[in-house]
């Protein structure tokens, strides 16, 4: 998993430990499982990190290495220019639904906050440009699929969208950039009935996402 330059890594569980410490579990009775995925500090003191009871006590990469065995195969991209506070949050909605990969575009910076330390968990990669994206994506025979209020943009609604594909996403306010409009295979929109001319675009990406889940994902046990 990448990580911008000059970003201050903070301590597992301490921005998790922010939902309070009634969360997650104390410490496990003794004797401890036989388990090599389970960390020992952890078993010791509590596990109070916001993750799936299936994980308590895991070290974090042995949750990284069971979460990379069953990713889907859609990606997420969002463009970066004007450090959008959004990033945070459309990563930690790609980590519920377990996104491959999440792509910033533009910007290599991004404000963690809105993440909650869901970007441990998530694979995140970085392109200077639009351009740098779509070569990606072609190395990879991926299609971009934009998701933007535009004119002549398909509903979402309806959408089959392919198994293996980019979701992308453009920055708050303005949307999707020219050179991202051009490099989409198709764009879809998402239905509004308020006055409202769109919506954050945290929400937007949540809303394509569980599109696609909805079409092609299976429920855990």
């Amino acid at each position: 998993m990448s990580r911008s330059a000059g970003d201050a890594a903070l301590p597992i569980g301490a921005v998790e430990s922010i939902v309070g410490v009634g969360v997650g579990v104390g410490p496990h009775p003794r004797p401890w499982p036989d388990d090599a995925r389970l960390d020992p500090e952890l078993l010791s003191a509590g596990d109070r990190r916001n993750v799936a009871d299936r994980y308590r006590y895991w070290r974090l990469d042995a949750i990284v290495a069971d979460l990379d065995a069953h990713r889907h195969e859609f990606h997420v991209a969002i463009e970066n220019w004007q450090h959008d506070l959004n990033i945070g949050s459309v990563v930690r909605t790609a980590n519920a639904f377990l996104a491959a990969e999440v792509h910033i575009v533009g910007r290599r910076r991004w404000n963690r906050r809105g993440a909650m330390v869901t970007d441990r968990y998530q694979h995140v990669r970085h392109h200077d440009g639009v351009s740098t994206l779509a070569a990606w994506c072609s190395d990879q025979e991926l299609p971009i699929i934009a998701v933007d209020n535009l004119t002549g943009a398909h509903p979402l609604e309806t959408a089959a969208l392919p198994r293996s594909c980019v979701l992308l996403f453009g920055q708050e306010g303005p949307g999707l950039s020219e050179p991202a409009r051009a490099a989409a295979t198709t764009t879809y929109s998402i239905a509004q009935f308020g006055s409202t001319r769109s919506i954050n675009a945290a929400v937007a990406a949540g809303i394509a996402m569980h599109a696609w889940i909805r079409q092609h994902a299976q429920r855990l046990a």
